[in-house]
């Protein structure tokens, strides 16, 4: 992992000179590298890099929309603003994919063709979550110089053409290569690895076209279960792992970059996200000292740094919804939909922990974040993570039918997504610290595991089968910590986890079902027309207005 770690440090400086900005009316950069310019191994580190932004930019506001961290919009409609994601389309269009069609005739002409495949891979990714995102966007005219004004396609055919570069990725890793990618900086160059990735991306999209095409997808999903060739084991899970560099650059986890500084600051996290995973189950989730450090162990009495604490619950909130305090314990955060203010809490709100930002385990130490805390910033983005794959096909189960137990395969989710947790934070700095906190408290982690799991199988045995669904899209939810990507799209197919906490404001507005287009590229491309609303669903959503708030 240092060698990993220095790479990208070395790379991310060759990465900030001479690299220029673009014009989102050509979807083209005139400084990037061109097949006569450029090392074929330098270009994949730097789509890896920039791949990494793209999931940490696209994750953001799914996280938001679906209470892992605190929207800071009053209603929906600024929830996610036309200003909002310039960086990421930038990113996405003159960046990794113009980069991506660089690389791969390079690759193909040289017979490396592990680089080919984790280059497409890559690109149906981007794809696929700016279909997510944003539904119809540029792809057959786009990354064309001579074209000022790309056309937007169709989501369904930019599905279609990201399923086609998965399918061609998989025959690129399964060619015999003059080379190895042993300078991949996910897997090592490991095809093996990199075909699971493919091959579970095909899933997740699979099982979002199952609302519009349910024949099709279960049994193209059912295939790809007898393929048996799906993320399965922690060496699978499909990672960026960040290293601790504070400048020259900077290569710590975004969301420990933003927040472990001597003023604090960054992120509030979700009150109703960390209320549930303290006292859902009627005892705490094992994760969440992992998740959640406490710069304060005392909940706070005073009104200039939380004033909802002299309001009334929200009349509009049910009996079970938290609101203000998720627990007694010092959990510190924001409901949904709160634009408050802020007020100098910067080093008592509740921070972002150790896994995945690589911040510190909280052991009630009860002081605030610093420069160098923790981990130092050397997280993980759970891009897909094994557990995934097992809530995804345990709801494929329960929806579709499809090959498997989804009881057993929601039991084997969540052990995954523990024993991954685990794993992570006893192989940091932070993992002495664990140790003793434990031996203190008397705590046994496969103990607290063990009746974790035991009370979401008998509360999954005792529920009606939507509520069994409800339990599995729960569960996912509490395991995707760091990911709003799969979660945004688990709560606009399935509209679970259900019962969200509501906005503060009664009539919030619609829900976002789709992010208003950069405003970029609406006033740089003359065939760009803005959605009338971010009401307006993506093409595989065709679930009814007003199912999820």
């Amino acid at each position: 992992m240092k060698v990993i770690n220095n790479l990208k440090i070395t790379l991310l400086v060759m990465l900030m000179v001479g690299v220029g900005s673009c014009k989102l009316d050509l979807l083209e950069n005139p400084n990037q590298v061109t097949t006569s310019s450029t090392d074929i191994n330098y270009l994949l580190n730097r789509i890896e890099l920039d791949y990494a932004g793209h999931f940490n930019q696209m994750s953001d506001p799914g996280m938001r929309l679906t209470r892992m961290l605190n929207q800071g919009a009053a209603i929906y409609d600024n929830a996610v603003t036309p200003n909002g994601l310039n960086g990421a389309w930038t990113n996405a269009y003159a960046n990794i994919m113009t980069d991506v069609k660089t690389l791969i005739p390079l690759a193909e002409a040289s017979g490396l063709f592990v680089h080919a495949g984790i280059a497409r891979t890559i690109r149906a990714s981007v794809l696929l979550n700016l279909v997510d995102a944003f539904g119809d966007v540029p792809y057959s005219e786009a990354l064309n110089a001579e074209n000022f004004n790309p056309k937007t396609d169709g989501g369904a055919t930019v599905y279609a053409g990201a399923l086609a570069d998965l399918d061609k990725a998989i025959e690129n890793f399964t060619a015999t290569s003059r080379g190895g990618a042993s300078g991949d900086l996910i897997y090592g160059g490991t095809a093996d690895s990199w075909i699971r990735v493919a091959n579970t991306l095909k899933m997740k999209a699979l099982l979002n076209r199952s609302l519009i095409d349910r024949t099709g997808a279960t049994t193209a999903i059912n295939a790809l279960i007898a393929g048996n060739r799906l993320i399965s084991t922690t060496a699978q899970n499909f990672t960026f792992r960040f290293g601790t560099n504070l400048l020259n650059p900077n290569t710590r986890h975004p969301r420990y970059s933003d927040q472990y500084s001597p003023t604090g600051g960054g992120d509030y996290q979700s009150n109703s996200y960390m209320g549930a995973m303290f006292s859902s189950k009627g005892f705490p989730d094992p994760r969440i000292r992992y998740y959640f450090y406490r710069q304060t162990t005392r909940n706070s009495t005073d009104v200039n740094a939380i004033r909802c604490i002299t309001n009334q619950k929200p009349a509009h909130y049910g009996p079970n919804d938290v609101f203000c305090f998720p627990t007694n314990a010092g959990y510190w955060g924001r409901d949904h939909l709160s634009n408050e203010g802020i007020p100098p809490d910067g080093l008592l709100r509740t921070a972002w922990g150790l896994y995945p930002a690589g911040g510190l385990y909280d052991n009630d130490g009860n002081r605030g974040v610093s420069l160098g805390a923790g981990a130092g910033g050397a997280g993980i983005h759970p891009i897909m993570m094994r557990s995934f794959v097992d809530f995804m096909l345990a709801e494929s189960a329960l929806r579709l039918g499809t090959t498997g137990d989804a009881k057993a395969l929601l039991r084997s989710a969540i052990e995954k997504s523990m024993a991954d947790v685990r794993t992570y934070a006893l192989g940091t700095t932070e993992a002495g610290k664990i140790a003793a906190y434990e031996a203190a408290q008397g705590f046994v982690w496969a103990d607290e595991v063990r009746k974790y799991v035991d009370k979401v199988m008998a509360d999954y045995d005792a529920a009606t089968a939507d509520g069994k669904l409800n339990i599995v899209a729960t569960e996912y939810w509490f395991a995707a910590h760091g990911n709003g990507i799969e979660i945004y799209n688990l709560y606009r197919r399935t509209g679970k986890p259900s019962g969200q906490q509501p906005a503060l404001e009664p009539n919030p507005g619609a829900f976002v079902r789709s992010y208003y287009y950069p405003l970029d590229f609406i006033t740089r491309n003359a065939n760009a027309k803005q959605k009338a609303n971010a009401a307006l669903p993506v093409f595989w959503d065709n679930n009814p207005a007003g199912f999820i708030r």
